[in-house]
């Protein structure tokens, strides 16, 4: 659920680019790295002596857990302003190809340069926020009156806590992005997406929408990729891969239904409740697929994408709409003229 948790607030992230304005990003994966990586550096201890031989950071500052996501969602929105400029004067394919190479860009970035997060070399020791309360450590923040209330706790306690974490920043970004899409900006972006030359003749600045759109995006993308970086503790380069990054966020998101948030949502825990479910299917057919051929066995994981592609093909041709299809809202003042 917390890996479901994740996954929704990304696929929120690109529901507003995707279900709103019509972005057609395919490099989500890359601020879903920028993220993970920011907090990570905000929050980690800089090694020094004989530890610094072995892992390279550009800066470790200890910062709070909550100072790293917010980095990671400004810097993830700086990153997404500098892309968008050159990149959003493209349409559907082309803008597709572009943000593909942005995100593998990012990804080969954090792969080679090892002074700016460690290189090829996972990115260890990323602090977990509350942790102190299970490992029956003294904490700093925690008066010495109320030390009582951690004894009871273990460390497999700590998966239930995080997921509440998660699902606190999960039920916060839905409320602000329902409200915010509710809201007069958010009709301005089905505008532009549904009639742009429309919009822009009723004196809407169609670009600079459009660049709004894909910031806040990448801000929730950022936010995702923080939380993941402190709830997996080691990262590196091959957790941002497009497939897991990007291409199964999408499979989510039209599941579900683009341009509903409760569709994003929805769309995710399904979908990584196949994920993960094949997963175990997979081990389970290893026997009987030994019977056949010595080196099928070896390729059972293959049954998970092969499930999902299968899932993905049924909502193209019996859901294209999603379970949560977009709600039409109907203006009041039309209401009362009978439309």
């Amino acid at each position: 659920m917390t890996m479901a948790s994740l996954y929704a607030i990304l696929s929120l992230g690109l529901n507003t680019q995707w279900g709103y304005t019509g972005h057609l990003n395919f490099g989500v994966a890359g601020f879903f790295a920028v993220g993970a990586f920011t907090s990570a550096l905000f929050t980690i201890e800089a090694p020094t002596g004989l530890a610094a031989q072995y892992t390279q950071v550009l800066f470790g500052l200890q910062m709070p857990f909550l100072v790293g996501v917010l980095a990671a969602g400004v810097v993830s929105g700086l990153v997404a302003f500098v892309v968008a400029v050159p990149v959003l004067r493209l349409r559907l394919d082309f803008l597709a190809i572009a943000t593909i190479g942005v995100a593998e860009i990012i990804r080969l970035i954090f792969q080679n340069e090892r002074w700016l997060a460690n290189g090829p070399q996972p990115l260890r020791g990323i602090p977990q926020p509350g942790r102190c309360l299970f490992e029956s450590r003294h904490c700093e923040w925690l008066p010495e009156s109320l030390a009582w209330l951690i004894e009871p706790l273990g460390t497999r306690d700590y998966t239930a806590f995080y997921l509440m974490i998660v699902a606190a920043f999960l039920a916060l970004i839905y409320v602000v992005l329902e409200r915010t899409c509710r809201s007069p900006w958010g009709r301005m972006l089905r505008a532009v997406r549904d009639e742009e030359s429309s919009a822009a003749m009723n004196g809407k600045n169609v670009t600079f929408a459009r660049v709004q759109a894909f910031v806040v995006g990448a801000v929730v993308m950022g936010i995702a990729g923080a939380l993941y970086a402190h709830y997996t503790v080691a990262i590196d380069y091959s957790h941002f891969h497009a497939l897991f990054g990007t291409f199964l966020v999408w499979i989510m998101l039209m599941l579900g239904g683009s341009g509903n948030h409760r569709g994003a949502i929805l769309g995710a825990i399904l979908v990584w409740g196949v994920w993960a479910g094949t997963a175990f299917l997979a081990n389970a057919l290893e026997p009987l697929l030994a019977l056949i051929h010595e080196d099928l066995p070896g390729r059972a994981q293959y049954i998970r994408w092969l499930l999902v592609s299968l899932l993905l093909a049924a909502v193209v041709l019996f859901r294209p709409q999603g379970l949560l299809p977009e709600e039409m809202r109907v203006s009041n003042h039309l209401r009362g003229n009978g439309h």
